[in-house]
């Protein structure tokens, strides 16, 4: 696991899944990871009907205050995975 530099205080894990699940209606979210790389599970059904791109991207969009700058505490998804229930 490569070290990423950031003045983020806390469990980037927490802010991830807490993120996830105060923006996507109904989710429960599984993150793993360090070191600036995540691995991301998000289930919801919001996601019926949708394809993956627009399921990632609503998780995309919940976590980008987590990924903006050099020195954000999230540097990559590695990998991005959403189901619906």
């Amino acid at each position: 696991m490569s070290s990423h530099p950031t003045e983020f205080q806390g469990s980037v894990i927490d802010a991830l899944r807490e993120a996830i699940e105060r923006q996507i209606p109904d989710s429960w979210a599984e993150v793993n990871g360090g070191g600036g790389h995540y691995t991301i599970e998000v289930t919801s059904p919001v996601f019926a009907g949708k394809n993956m791109l627009q399921s990632q991207r609503l998780v995309y969009g919940a976590i980008a205050d987590l990924m903006k700058g050099d020195r954000a505490p999230v540097h990559a998804v590695d990998s991005l995975k959403t189901r619906t229930p």
